[in-house]
């Protein structure tokens, strides 16, 4: 299949390219001149090319026969490519190392326990001087068993005016000061995902500063969010590491402008329905997230004066570099990961616009530029052409609701184009695409 997008406006994160130029893609490689994230139709929907799928997984990714299994259902399924995160721990119990050497082999890319805890730190200093002598990165959610245990909101107002029980800032920096002491002891590299406080961005930012093979990111909600979004007891806004203080947000916020933290994950954790309608204190935490990185992201560009290349970079190159793998830039001979979008059209959240099949979002009527995002990569078999030399072929735009897409045809000779978004991917941008055919409105106004 060979692809021409007309005067689009590319966009690199990598090299800081910005020109209205034609891209030319064969093969699923561009031969002239989407975005990488952490549920597969879902992703796609929101533009993301590349994901990374946690150890969490049922069973956990421990064996070399499990990881082989998973690459090969995404590898026959139509959508985003998956990098598999091994286990850190056998069944993630935090007792016994799994054979990460074997893991890697089979395709894993890095090593965690995903929200599973490691209560015996003995275990984890071996886990990261086994991690260092084959130089595999650890991905690491710096939180204190003990000190978190049954909290379901930050340690606030929020929790003193309604006696909710509460996870305190001490329960990330412990656990957070832990890793990074064995860090310096082993040298180890180690991401550290989810942040969450003010604390523990300056502890980074110190880290950093000594030299130390550490980086991080940050959820999305929590670049929005606070303790005070919990005041209604939206069990949707139950989520895991807790949104903490407005000056804990505003500090992730500009750590995340000035480089301290490195990237933007989804944090997409859909709970089904039945979990979430119940109080606040006994639902299960978690939200869908993987459709709203992109706009999402788009709005925080926004609101701090990033500009679009700026912002993709904390989707796209980013955290392809922290994984290691071959995405996020756009070059000659490279992967073809593109997904198109119209940052200008507004797109509201609701059950009925989120694919995901966890509809539990704690910003519900919010809306945001970029709606559901058509999307390209290598492998992909969601879209069966564009518009060779201008002409009109027809496109299907999943996303636009729950169950099923909408045909659109698009005139991609008048689009303008963007690189990267969701994750390791690229981006091309529709704005004046002209539809032979009225799409239903599937708005979203983030104000």
């Amino acid at each position: 299949m060979k692809i021409h997008i007309r005067n689009g406006r590319v966009i690199d994160p990598a090299s800081g390219f910005d020109a209205v130029q034609d891209i030319y893609i064969a093969a699923g490689r561009i031969v002239a001149m989407g975005a990488m994230e952490s549920e597969m139709h879902a992703a796609a929907v929101g533009g993301i090319t590349s994901l990374a799928c946690p150890p969490d997984t049922d069973p956990p990714l421990d064996e070399p026969g499990l990881v082989e299994m998973l690459k090969f259902r995404a590898k026959n399924s139509p959508g985003p490519r998956v990098y598999p995160i091994g286990a850190l721990t056998w069944k993630l119990q935090g007792e016994r190392l799994t054979e990460m050497a074997e893991l890697n082999e089979a395709g894993c890319v890095a090593f965690s326990q995903a929200d599973a805890p490691i209560i015996d730190t003995l275990v984890l200093l071996r886990a990261m001087e086994y991690a260092y002598s084959f130089g595999f990165p650890i991905w690491l959610r710096p939180q204190d068993y003990h000190l978190a245990r049954d909290g379901v909101v930050h340690d606030g107002i929020v929790s003193a005016r309604y006696g909710l029980p509460s996870i305190p800032v001490p329960a990330e920096t412990v656990a957070l000061q832990t890793i990074l002491l064995l860090v310096r002891e082993t040298g180890a590299r180690v991401h550290l995902c989810r942040l969450s406080s003010r604390a523990a961005v300056e502890m980074v930012r110190k880290a950093k500063e000594d030299g130390l093979p550490v980086t991080c990111d940050v959820g999305i909600h929590h670049v929005h969010l606070s303790e005070m979004d919990t005041t209604d007891f939206n069990a949707n806004c139950h989520l895991i590491p807790p949104l903490r203080s407005q000056r804990d947000r505003d500090a992730l916020r500009q750590a995340l402008r000035d480089g301290v933290i490195d990237a933007i994950c989804s944090d997409h954790a859909p709970v089904d329905d039945d979990a979430k309608e119940r109080p606040f204190q006994e639902s299960d935490p978690g939200a869908t997230g993987v459709e709203l990185l992109l706009p999402l992201t788009l709005k925080w560009a926004a609101e701090t004066g990033l500009t679009l290349s700026q912002a993709l970079d904390r989707v796209t190159r980013r955290p392809a570099a922290i994984l290691g793998v071959e995405s996020g830039v756009v070059a000659v001979g490279g992967p073809a990961d593109l997904c198109l979008f119209d940052p200008g059209e507004p797109w509201t959240v609701s059950s009925r616009t989120l694919a995901s099949l966890g509809k539990n979002s704690p910003l519900p009527g919010h809306g945001s530029p970029g709606p559901g995002a058509l999307h390209h990569h290598r492998r992909s078999r969601r879209l069966p052409g564009w518009a060779l030399s201008g002409e009109t072929v027809p496109v299907r735009i999943p996303g636009v609701s729950p169950a099923r897409s909408i045909p659109w045809w698009p005139r991609i000779s008048d689009a303008s184009a963007i690189p990267g978004a969701g994750c390791p991917g690229h981006c091309a941008v529709v704005r004046k695409a002209q539809a032979s055919r009225r799409v239903p409105e599937h708005g979203f106004p983030l104000s």
